[in-house]
C-alpha cells in the first residue's frame, strides 16, 4: 500500500501500524471537496480496503476505530458509521462525539439528542455538535438554550460553539443574544480569534449593526482572508458594492473565495458588466482558478446582459474543465441560453442532463426564453411537462402570456392556478392586475385586491404599483389615491410616478404637479419616467410654460438626460396648445432624430388647428419612419378634409389603398356582466342590436331637445348634413353607452374604452347624455381618461 498522500515515507516508515492505517484515512479524506459524501469513489475503496486490512491483523485500537468511524460518516456511510461504533468494545469520549456529529448530520437532531442523552460523559466539543445542529437546521432558538445549558453544566465554550451560536443569532435576527454573546466573549478572551471575530463581524452586518460590525474588523489586529472576504460579502448582500469594491481593492492576497465574493456581488447587484470586468482581472492573477461558484456568476451575469459570446466561451471553458457538475451551475447554464434567445440550445442541455438538481428554476427559464421570443406554445408545453410547478414556474407563464398580449390565456391560466397550483406571490398578483389595466376589469381588479389584504401582499410595493395603474386604467382615479396614500411612505420612486401618470391621464395636471413637489420635498429622487408622467400633465391643461420650466429643471437639477420620450412630450405639450410653430423649430433643435410618436404628436395637432401644409410635413416624416402607418395617412386626410380640400383628401386615400394599407377601424367597448361587449361605428353585429339603436335613437333625440348641435364638421366626407348626422349618431362610443343604459341600473356609472381619439361631436354628445340621464360616464381613449357628468367633462375642454 503507497504512503498516504501529503506524508513523507521516513514518516510513515516509523509510525505504527494502528498510526500507519489511520494516516491512510485522513489522507482519503482529505482527497474530497469538503462537501460531505464528496470524496472520490478511489478514496472510498481505499478507505473500505483498510478496514479489511484492519480486520485481517486484528487490529482494534481505539484510537483506530475512531479514525474509521470518522470516515464513514465523513463518506455518506453513516449506517456503517453506526453498526461500527456498536461492535466497539471499549469507547472514549472522542468515539461519542464523531457517532454524535454524525448523527447530527444525516439522521436528524431527534437521534442525535438521544445519543447525546446516553453519553456517559460529555466535553465542549459534544454541547458544541448539538449546538451546530440546532443552527443548522434552523432552530435559532434551540441552540441558544443548548449553548446557556452548556454554561450552566460549568463547560468551556469553544471558538467553534461561539461561531455556530453567533452564526444562528445572526439567521434569527436574535440580535440582543448575540450582543450578550459579544459581552461573554470578551470576558473571556477571545475577541483575538479571527474566526470568532468574522463571526461578530457577520451577525452584526446581517442584524443591521453595520456600525458595530466595521469597528470589530477594523480593531481585529490579525485578519485572514476569510475576514476580508466576509466583509466584502455582507457589503455585497446589503446592497454596498461601493464598500465592496473598496475592501476588495484593500486586500494583499486574495483567495478564489474573494473573486467569487466581488463578481458574485456585482451580479446579484445588477452590475453585470463589472461582474464580468473582475472575472476578466480573476483570470489574469495566475494563484486561483475560477471553481463552479465564479462560472455560475458570470454565466448569470452574460445571460442578463445577453451577451452570447462570452456565455458559449464560459461554456467551452467548464467543457474542458469537466466542471458541469453541480446543478446550480447547470442552471445558470441553460437560464444563460434561455436569456440569449438560443432557447433550442438550452431544452438539448436539460434533454442531455445527468443532473438530478435541474428542475423547476432551468424549466422557468426556458419558459421565459420561450415567451421573449413570442413563442408560447412549446413555452406552455414545457410547463405542462413539469412535474414540481411552483408558485415561479406559475408566474413566469402568466408573465409570458401578458408580455406577448395574450390577456384571455393569462387569465385562465390564473383561475387554473387558483383551482390546482401554488398560492400567487406578490408577482403573480402584479401581473394579472397588468391584465385587468388592459382590459379595464374593474371588478376583476377588486375581487384581486380583496384576495391581496387577505393573503398579506397588500404590502408589497409592485402589487401596490399594480393596483395604482389598474384602478387608473379601469377609470377609478378616487381608489387610485387611496392606494397610493396608503404606501406613499415606502418613498418609492416608481409608487410616486405610478401616481402622477395615473392623475395626468385623468386630466388632473395641476394635482400632479403638486405631488410631483412634494415628491421633490420629501427628498425623492424622480427618475425619467417620473418626468414623462410631469410633462404629460402639462400636456393635458396646457401647462406650456410650467412644462418648460421642468425640462429644464430635468436636466439641470436632476442630471437626466432627455430621451425621445421627453422631447415627443414637449412637441405634444407644444402642439396641442397651437404653438406648431414653436414645435417644429423645437423638432429642429432636437439633438436626437425625432421618432414616429413626435411627428404623430404634431400632425394630430394639425387638424385641430387646420394646418394642411404642416401636416403634409408631419405626415411625410411619419410615413418615412414607418410606411405602413395608417393613422399617418388618416391624420393627413382628415386634416384636408377639414380644410374643405376634398380633391387632396381623396388621393390620400387613393395612395392608402394603392400601398395595400389598411386603415385602423376605431371600436368601443364596455365590460358588463364579466364580458366584454365590442362595438364598431354603426355596428350591427350585436344579438341586441335592436334595441341598441332604439336607445341610441332615443338619446340622440333628447339631448338635441336639450341643446346639443351635432358637429357635422366631424364627418370627413362630402355628403348631405342628414346622413352626416345619422352617421354620428351611430359611432361606437355612442353605442357602446346605449347598450349599457339598457344593461345596468339607474345611476349606475358606464365605463367605456376607446382605441383611438374620442371626436368632437361624440365628446360634445357625451356631456349632454350624463345630464339627460343624470349618470357618470368614463371614457378612455387613446389619450387620456374623460370624466363626463352633469353636463361637463374632467378635460374642461382641452384634449
Amino acid at each position: 500500500m503507497p504512503p498516504p498522500q501529503g506524508q513523507t515515507p521516513s514518516l510513515v516508515a516509523s509510525a505504527s501500524p494502528s498510526e500507519f492505517y489511520a494516516l491512510i484515512l485522513q489522507s482519503c479524506l482529505k482527497s474530497g471537496d469538503g462537501r460531505e459524501g464528496a470524496l472520490s469513489a478511489a478514496a472510498q475503496a481505499t478507505g473500505r480496503s483498510v478496514h479489511a486490512g484492519v480486520i485481517k491483523s486484528g487490529l482494534w485500537s481505539v484510537y483506530l476505530m475512531n479514525n474509521l468511524i470518522n470516515f464513514y460518516s465523513r463518506s455518506d456511510s453513516a449506517a456503517d458509521a453506526g453498526r461500527l461504533f456498536r461492535e466497539m468494545p471499549v469507547k472514549n469520549i472522542f468515539s461519542w462525539n464523531t457517532i454524535l456529529a454524525a448523527e447530527a448530520k444525516k439522521s436528524g437532531l431527534d437521534a442525535a439528542m438521544r445519543m447525546f442523552d446516553r453519553m456517559p460523559k460529555r466535553d465542549s466539543v459534544s454541547w458544541t455538535i448539538v449546538i451546530a445542529g440546532y443552527s443548522r437546521k434552523g432552530n435559532h432558538r434551540e441552540a441558544t438554550r443548548m449553548f446557556m445549558e452548556m454554561i450552566r453544566e460549568r463547560f468551556s465554550p469553544t471558538e467553534f460553539s461561539f461561531t455556530n451560536l453567533l452564526s444562528s443569532c445572526a439567521a434569527g435576527g436574535a440580535i440582543g443574544v448575540g450582543r450578550k454573546v459579544h459581552t461573554f466573549i470578551v470576558k473571556l478572551g477571545m475577541t483575538g480569534c479571527v474566526a470568532v471575530a468574522n463571526s461578530l463581524v457577520n451577525m452584526y452586518y446581517k442584524s443591521g449593526d453595520v456600525g458595530t460590525a466595521k469597528m470589530i474588523f477594523e480593531r481585529m489586529s490579525l485578519r485572514s482572508v476569510s475576514s476580508w472576504n466576509a466583509m466584502i460579502t455582507l457589503h455585497a448582500q446589503t446592497g454596498r458594492l461601493d464598500l465592496a469594491r473598496a475592501q476588495f481593492a484593500e486586500m494583499t492576497e486574495r483567495s478564489v473565495v474573494s473573486w467569487n465574493a466581488i463578481i458574485a456581488g456585482c451580479n446579484q447587484n445588477g452590475h453585470d458588466v463589472e461582474a464580468l470586468h473582475f472575472f476578466r482581472m480573476m483570470l489574469k492573477d495566475p494563484s486561483v482558478s475560477p471553481d463552479s461558484f465564479t462560472f455560475t456568476s458570470v454565466l448569470s451575469a452574460c445571460g442578463n446582459l445577453e451577451m452570447l459570446r462570452p456565455g458559449t466561451q464560459v461554456h467551452a471553458s467548464m467543457v474542458r474543465s469537466q466542471g458541469l457538475s453541480c446543478g446550480p451551475l447547470e442552471n445558470s447554464l441553460i437560464s444563460m441560453y434561455a436569456k440569449c434567445g438560443k432557447v433550442d440550445n438550452a431544452r438539448k442541455l436539460v434533454e442531455h442532463s445527468a443532473s438530478s438538481n435541474v428542475g423547476v428554476i432551468t424549466f422557468t427559464s426556458l419558459v421565459e426564453g420561450y415567451s421573449k421570443l413570442g413563442d408560447l406554445q412549446p413555452a406552455r408545453q414545457i410547463f405542462d411537462s413539469m412535474k414540481h410547478r411552483d408558485v415561479v414556474a406559475w408566474t413566469a407563464m402568466i408573465v409570458g402570456y401578458v408580455q406577448n398580449g395574450f390577456n384571455s390565456d393569462a387569465i385562465e391560466l390564473f383561475r387554473l392556478m387558483l383551482e390546482d397550483g401554488p398560492k400567487p406571490n406578490n408577482y403573480t398578483l402584479a401581473a394579472m392586475l397588468s391584465v385587468f389595466s388592459t382590459l379595464a376589469l374593474l371588478n376583476h381588479g377588486k375581487q384581486l385586491h380583496s384576495r391581496a389584504i387577505r393573503s398579506g401582499q397588500v404590502d408589497s410595493v409592485s402589487v401596490n404599483n399594480a393596483l395604482i395603474m389598474m384602478y387608473s386604467k379601469a377609470g377609478s382615479i378616487v381608489w387610485s389615491r387611496r392606494v397610493f396614500d396608503q404606501i406613499c411612505w415606502s418613498r418609492e420612486t416608481v409608487s410616486w410616478t405610478s401616481m402622477i401618470i395615473a392623475l395626468a391621464q385623468h386630466g388632473l395636471g395641476e394635482e400632479a404637479i403638486a405631488l410631483f413637489d412634494q415628491m421633490l420635498l420629501a427628498g425623492i429622487e424622480p427618475d425619467h419616467i417620473t418626468f414623462v408622467g410631469v410633462f404629460s400633465a402639462c400636456t393635458h391643461v396646457g401647462l406650456v410654460e410650467e412644462g418648460k420650466n421642468y425640462f429644464m429643471q430635468m436636466q439641470n437639477a436632476h442630471k437626466i438626460r432627455p430621451t425621445a420620450s421627453h422631447y415627443a412630450c414637449m412637441i405634444d405639450l407644444f402642439a396641442r396648445a397651437g404653438l406648431l410653430q414653436e414645435a417644429q423649430d423645437f423638432i429642429e433643435k432636437m439633438p436626437v432624430q425625432p421618432d414616429d410618436i413626435a411627428w404623430g404628436s404634431l400632425l394630430s395637432a394639425c387638424k385641430v388647428h387646420k394646418n394642411p401644409e404642416l401636416a403634409k410635413l408631419a405626415a411625410d416624416r411619419l410615413l418615412a419612419i414607418n410606411p405602413d402607418n395608417s393613422g399617418a395617412y388618416s391624420a393627413l386626410a382628415n386634416v384636408y378634409s377639414t380644410c374643405g380640400r376634398w380633391e387632396d383628401a381623396a388621393s390620400v386615400w387613393k395612395l392608402m389603398r394603392e400601398r395595400g394599407v389598411k386603415k385602423l377601424q376605431g371600436f368601443s367597448w364596455i365590460h358588463i356582466k364579466n364580458k366584454v361587449h365590442i362595438f364598431g361605428a354603426d355596428d350591427g353585429l350585436h344579438p341586441q342590436r335592436e334595441a341598441i339603436y332604439e336607445m341610441a335613437a332615443k338619446i340622440w333625440k333628447e339631448i338635441k331637445k336639450a341643446g346639443f348641435v351635432p358637429d357635422v364638421d366631424s364627418v370627413l366626407h362630402d355628403i348631405d348634413d342628414e346622413l352626416k348626422e345619422q352617421l354620428l349618431s351611430r359611432h361606437s362610443e355612442k353605442l357602446a353607452i346605449a347598450y349599457g343604459l339598457i344593461s345596468t341600473p339607474e345611476k349606475t356609472t358606464l365605463r367605456i374604452m376607446k382605441n383611438l381619439r374620442v371626436c368632437n361631436d361624440c365628446h360634445s354628445a357625451i356631456k349632454f347624455i350624463s345630464k339627460v340621464v343624470g349618470r357618470e360616464i368614463i371614457v378612455r381613449d387613446a389619450t387620456r381618461f374623460h370624466h363626463f357628468r352633469d353636463g361637463s367633462c374632467s378635460c374642461k375642454n382641452y384634449w
